[in-house]
Formats: C-alpha cells, sequence, structure tokens
C-alpha cells in the first residue's frame, strides 16, 4: 500500500488524524491505501502556512508567478501517462479516459499562465477635471478546494492554478476516496520550487471540509460534488464570510430530432452515457426522442449499451471501468429496481455483473430503462451511474419543456440537422452547459464551466475569465493630483 500524507508549508508529513478511510481499486477489490482522516488540526496548520507565505507570494509579480506554472505544466506533460494510471487504480476509468482527464487539467494550468493579461484592470482618465479613477484587482488571500472523487486529476485544476496566478496561497483536500493523484501531482509540485506555504495538499473527509469551512484565515471556497453536499457547504461557507462556488448534481437530458444524424447520435450519447461509467455531472442520463426519431434511436442505443466492452481500465480494448465502490454498485443496482418497480423496461439490464477475472470489482454494465415516466422519482435522481432513461415526446416544444422541468440545470444536449431548432434549444433551454450535436458539452479551459438552478450554487463558476473574477477582489481607487502640490521641473 502506498502511503498517504499531507503537504504543508513544502514538507511532506504524517498528519495527525480521527481514523482512516480504506482506499480500494474498483476494479479488483483490492486495498491500495489507506487516506488519514486529518483533524481540524492539519487544516489549521496548512491556514496558518498558507497565511504566512501570502504577502511575500502577492507581491510577487505576475510574470514570474507563471513561471512555477510553466515548470508544473512540463512536469504534468512529462508524466502523463504515470499520471493517468494512477486515476485508472483508484477512480476505475479507462487508461484513455484518465489521460483525457489529465489533458483538461495541463490546458487549465495553460490558460492560467495567461494571468498577466487575464488579470488586469481598467482606468478612466478625467472623470471629473483631474481626476482619474482606477479599478485594481488583487488577490482575495488564502482559498481552498474540496474535491470529488470522479475526476481526481483534473477538478482541482479548475481553480488551483489560478487562484496561484493570481497570487492567492492555496489548500487541496482531495476526496479520501481517491487520494493518490494528489499525492503523485504533489510531487511533481515539490519539484517546481514554490516559496514554502503558497501550496498545500490536506487528506480527509468531513471534519477536515467543516474545518475548511469554517476556518477564519480561509476566504475563499471552491466545492464540486452532490446537491445536498453543494448546498452545506455554500451555506456554511457564506455564514462564515467566504467566496464559495459549489459545484451540485446534474441529470442531464439529450433530445434527438427526427432529422438528426443517428449513427452520431447513438455513438455520442452512448459514450456521454456510459463513459467513466456514468460517474461525470457531465453524463447523459436522460433521452428524449421526438416524433419519428423514437424507434430507430431506441433500438440502437440498445445495441451501443450490450456491445459496450466493461473491464479492468489498464486492460486492452476495455471501453467502461468499473462505478467507484461496492456500496455505489448497490445504490445504482437499487434505482434500477426502483425504476423498474414504477413501470420502466429493462431492455438492457446490466445489474449483477461479473467480470473474469475481476471478481472483487464494482462492476455495473450499461443499462436502459424504456418509457421512463418523468415525474418518477427514478426520472428525476441523479444515478451518477452508467444508467440512460429513454422518454418520448410528440414535438420539441414538449421536448424543452421537459428539459426544463427539471430541478438541476447543467447540461442539455440537441441532436439535429436544423439551425432553426438548434438556436431555439439554445436559446430555451435552461442549463449552463448546452451541446449542439455535441454529448458532453464539457467548456475548454478559457470558458466558464458553467451550470444552472441546483446544479450550482454561487456566482462565478471555475475556469476561465471566471476564475480570475473569483479569484481576485476589485479595488476601486480615485485620484487626484493637484498641480498645486507638486514641485516644478
Amino acid at each position: 500500500m502506498e502511503s498517504i500524507r499531507n503537504y504543508i508549508n513544502n514538507q511532506w508529513r504524517q498528519p495527525e488524524f480521527v481514523g482512516e478511510f480504506d482506499v480500494i481499486n474498483p476494479a479488483t477489490g483490492e486495498l491500495i491505501g489507506r487516506t488519514p482522516l486529518s483533524a481540524a488540526s492539519e487544516v489549521d496548520a496548512a491556514a496558518q502556512s498558507a497565511s504566512a507565505a501570502l504577502p511575500a507570494w502577492r507581491r510577487t509579480p505576475a510574470v514570474e508567478r507563471i513561471q512555477y506554472l510553466f515548470k508544473l505544466k512540463y512536469l504534468m506533460d512529462e508524466h502523463i501517462d504515470e499520471l493517468s494510471r494512477t486515476i485508472v487504480k483508484e477512480c476505475g476509468k479507462t487508461f484513455e479516459e484518465a489521460k483525457a482527464e489529465m489533458r483538461r487539467a495541463i490546458e487549465n494550468v495553460e490558460t492560467a499562465c495567461g494571468i498577466p493579461i487575464l488579470s488586469q484592470g481598467a482606468i478612466s482618465e478625467d472623470i471629473a477635471p483631474g481626476i482619474d479613477e482606477i479599478m485594481i484587482r488583487q488577490p482575495v488571500g488564502v482559498a481552498a478546494a474540496i474535491c470529488p472523487f470522479n475526476f481526481p486529476g483534473m477538478i482541482p485544476f479548475w481553480f488551483m492554478p489560478y487562484a496561484l496566478a493570481c497570487g492567492n496561497t492555496y489548500i487541496v483536500k482531495p476526496s479520501e476516496r481517491v487520494p493518490l493523484t494528489m499525492q503523485a501531482i504533489f510531487q511533481l509540485v515539490e519539484q517546481i520550487g514554490l516559496p514554502a506555504g503558497v501550496l498545500n495538499l490536506v487528506n480527509g473527509g468531513r471534519e477536515a471540509v467543516d474545518a475548511i469551512l469554517e476556518h477564519p484565515a480561509i476566504r475563499a471556497i471552491s466545492f464540486v460534488g452532490s446537491t445536498a453536499v453543494a448546498k452545506h457547504v455554500y451555506a456554511t461557507g457564506a455564514l462564515h464570510g467566504k467566496r464559495v462556488q459549489a459545484q451540485g448534481g446534474a441529470k442531464n437530458p439529450v433530445v434527438v430530432l427526427p432529422d438528426a444524424d443517428m449513427e452520431m447520435a447513438v455513438r455520442i450519447t452512448a459514450d456521454s452515457s456510459f463513459g467513466c461509467a456514468g460517474q461525470r455531472c457531465l453524463a447523459t442520463s436522460l433521452a428524449i426522442t421526438v416524433g419519428e426519431a423514437r424507434h430507430a434511436f431506441n433500438e440502437a442505443i440498445c445495441d451501443a449499451a450490450v456491445s459496450r466492452v466493461v473491464g479492468y481500465g489498464l486492460d486492452a480494448g476495455v471501453q467502461m471501468g468499473p462505478v467507484i465502490t461496492t456500496l455505489s454498485r448497490e445504490r445504482i443496482e437499487r434505482l434500477i429496481g426502483e425504476g423498474a418497480a414504477a413501470g420502466a423496461g429493462i431492455p438492457v439490464d446490466g445489474r449483477r455483473t461479473v467480470i473474469r477475472g475481476y471478481e472483487g470489482g464494482s462492476f455495473v454494465r450499461p443499462t436502459i430503462l424504456s418509457d421512463l415516466h418523468p415525474d418518477s422519482e427514478v426520472a428525476r435522481t441523479e444515478i451518477f451511474g452508467p444508467v440512460l432513461g429513454l422518454m418520448h415526446v410528440a414535438t420539441i416544444d414538449e421536448a424543452i419543456a421537459l428539459v426544463n422541468s427539471g430541478r438541476y440545470g447543467n447540461q442539455a444536449s440537441l441532436f439535429t440537422s436544423s439551425g432553426y431548432a438548434a438556436r431555439r434549444f439554445r436559446y430555451e433551454a435552461d442549463a449552463g452547459n448546452i451541446g449542439i450535436n455535441i454529448g458532453v458539452a464539457a467548456p475548454m479551459a478559457f470558458f466558464p464551466f458553467s451550470g444552472w438552478r441546483e446544479s450550482f450554487f454561487g456566482d462565478m463558476h471555475g475556469q476561465g475569465m471566471d476564475a480570475v473574477e473569483f479569484f481576485t477582489q476589485k479595488k476601486v481607487v480615485v485620484e487626484r493630483w493637484p498641480k498645486e502640490w507638486s514641485r516644478t521641473f
């Protein structure tokens, strides 16, 4: 088993902890580590270290701060295969999925390296005679990220490189389920020579989270996870006077019109629904066919589900890995059963999956629930597994109304060859990320990772200019320098 430690003030340390959490390879069932559930004292040590480092770091010119990020980007590129294999072992993805995740992380580092331009302020001369007004951006202070299990390499980088580039100091708290990826990344961080205390790592569970939410030195918090926890993080952080951006859950629909390229729609929807075993906040959970699209799409998507190769993500040819834990598998299988009890058909049933050679793994094969009633509990619950619900309506008006009837608003997609229908969907669908003939509308690093309604709590999202806005506070300066106060030269 790998040793899992905290990284505080540029030193690896065995933490004070209140318990341990078993880290299991979800494909093999093998115990590969134990996460120390750090006590609140560890968060305090990290926050104090970050606070001490803040004055010098914020005074470091932006062009010098980003040199550290350039070094980190180079090392992440150099070690991308090694990092990807770590993700597969602790998270269960395929190697290709893990590598794509790390590529997105690197893209965020690259984008943050543009901070000398991205963080520029504004000035207006002569707002009154002899008076100028200036807006400048300054760092918020000590910030922290509370990260989920499903993207252990990518999601911390929605936030951390922007925070550092803007002059903040930072604390990363990975999910206790998947601590090994951040252990590996911080071994690279150790090589880039950041000043002590600028970037810290604290492992832990709820006690560490609550300590982050309540610590007076921590001024900004980024979170990704379930909606229930996002609400807690947002409310508690705000109560303690912090900036908070909290990404919640999702129930992402895709609408398929009769004029869609059906082969493309099926292939992309299958990749969206079953990629990463459905454990991503942009996974397609519902497919809504309109009019004549029903028969062709439904039959083909069932074939795509049946034919998907499931196994260990490091084995050749595998297209989908396990879900994260046996408890997750049991929950997913229970929800499939509840869908059937509510009247849905199960033309493709992925329950009770056993993969030869990996009998201890937490596998659920792709599953299709047909004729899912829009008001059923399963139709509105984020299953977070490889389960696709099928619905049917007669018109695009009904489809858009159905898309907008849910409580989430992370993503919605449309497959069509009609520019008019695409523009209408883009305009009317209540979701922060829209895909047109795209199954996973994952924004590039220079765009915000948007989300609406109960999929997001806060104002500024991760990535791009939203991240710059979140990690800086604006200061407006109004200046007058009368001639009579100055020496004459």
